[in-house]
């Protein structure tokens, strides 16, 4: 039952990883790497770098998720975004297709408070592990 369960999870989060292979697989293609960390495809360098730059504030993003794939800046910011980046895994599992929006509309309901988008997001919290968003 385990089993099926996890082949769920990962059929439920496929949009999302399909949408990191096809990332990661530029990477690659200008010149980044990859590499399997447990259940997950790791990308960085080459374009993957080039695209999390251009993120907001995306000089200082480590790594981001996308259902089962991870798109890092170097091995080494993989390394040191691990944990917290399994925690979105394990919430691309639960939300599946309906996390994109969820993540997004947190973030914009949080900005129109006043509060943080970033920090202050549930899912954020979570994968830091703290109530306050610290």
């Amino acid at each position: 039952m385990k089993m099926v369960i996890q082949m769920f999870a990962y059929l439920w989060a496929s949009p999302y990883t399909l949408l990191g292979l096809f990332l990661g697989i530029i990477g690659i293609c200008t010149g980044g790497k990859a590499r399997v960390h447990g259940r997950v495809i790791e990308f960085y360098g080459g374009g993957v770098k080039w695209l999390i730059h251009r993120l907001p504030n995306g000089q200082f993003v480590l790594a981001m998720t996308l259902g089962h794939t991870i798109l890092g800046q170097t091995p080494a910011s993989l390394d040191v975004a691990f944990d917290h980046e399994m925690v979105h895994v394990r919430q691309f599992e639960r939300w599946g297709p309906l996390m994109g929006p969820a993540y997004l509309l947190s973030s914009l309901v949080l900005w129109f408070m006043g509060k943080r988008p970033y920090r202050d997001n549930p899912f954020e919290r979570e994968a830091y592990g703290t109530d306050e968003g610290e």
